[in-house]
């Protein structure tokens, strides 16, 4: 399974492996994508209605579609704080003992203006994207065995409160006071090979020719540009990986590049003390969150 998931301070999460919104599909192979509360420049993709692709597994009545039905709004009626994080994982097989988080603050605030959140899943790799920048990538080794994702998967989109364990042990608690709780949905995008889980059909039989079409997408190329911007956006964003924890794991998991620089800034527990999620900016500059071009020379990242 991919995971993406942003929580802010008093840890009111929002997450694409949650359990409110779901693809009507499992698909084997994907490009998925999200606009979560204006987006910047996007893939060349094209976006499907909600009620073509996706269902409520639950909650039904916490969820609130736009009137064109290209949106929907997801609920939690019980301190905003900042700053947010945000948390990418995978794991393939329930192999959720071997968790292979990694954890990054963001250069803009997620509550103020969309922005597009993505993964692509492929056999050979998996790229997070936000909006155009990938900040990872997995690549597939033979030594990974089953804990690379090889089975269909769906996605699932939703908002919770996770205060009562993830901060610092629930030492910190949503304030309900503020309630409604919102998160917002849109240009909701899926590419891939749609299948029936319970149906045994070889990949190679029933997904080649898609798979063929998804790994010569342009999302699917992490160019020197992209390369460089995600190098960026890790060194001055991430503050928790799991290759770098020689706490957990004494010997890295086989999929792990070891960066030097990256290793001299985590040192031995694979985590950095948790600063503001973006710059204090004065009063007179504008409030809109700063679009990260795709270059070299990212002034933000």
């Amino acid at each position: 399974m991919d995971e993406i998931r942003c929580c802010n301070k008093k840890r009111l999460c929002y997450s694409t492996s949650g359990r409110t919104l779901n693809t009507l599909a499992s698909f084997f192979f994907f490009f998925i994508s999200l606009t979560l509360a204006k987006a910047a420049a996007a893939f060349n993709v094209a976006a499907v209605p909600f009620d073509e692709g996706y269902r409520p597994l639950f909650g039904n009545g916490n969820l609130v579609r736009s009137p064109n039905g290209n949106a929907v709004r997801l609920l939690l009626d019980r301190y905003t704080g900042k700053p947010w994080r945000f948390q990418t994982n995978l794991y393939g097989n329930g192999s959720t003992s071997r968790g292979r988080e990694e954890r990054y603050r963001l250069w803009f605030d997620p509550s103020k203006e969309f922005h597009r959140y993505s993964i692509l899943w492929t056999p050979n790799n998996i790229i997070f994207y936000i909006d155009e920048v990938p900040i990872r990538e997995v690549v597939r080794s033979e030594e990974m065995g089953g804990d690379f994702p090889s089975k269909p998967m769906s996605l699932y989109a939703t908002i919770w409160d996770a205060s009562n364990w993830a901060t610092n042990g629930g030492k910190y608690k949503v304030n309900y006071k503020y309630a409604p709780f919102v998160a917002e949905f849109k240009d909701l995008v899926l590419e891939g090979c749609p299948v029936n889980p319970i149906q045994e059909i070889p990949a190679s039989v029933a997904c080649v020719e898609k798979v063929a079409s998804l790994v010569k997408e342009d999302y699917a190329v992490i160019t020197p540009q992209r390369r460089a911007a995600m190098h960026k956006f890790r060194q001055r964003f991430m503050y928790y990986s799991y290759c770098y924890d020689t706490l957990r794991y004494p010997v890295p998991p086989p999929e792990c590049v070891i960066v030097p620089s990256e290793k001299r800034r985590f040192k031995d527990t694979g985590r950095l003390k948790f600063g503001g999620s973006h710059r204090r900016q004065s009063r007179r500059r504008t409030s809109r969150s700063r679009v990260i071009p795709v270059s070299d020379d990212q002034s933000d990242m």
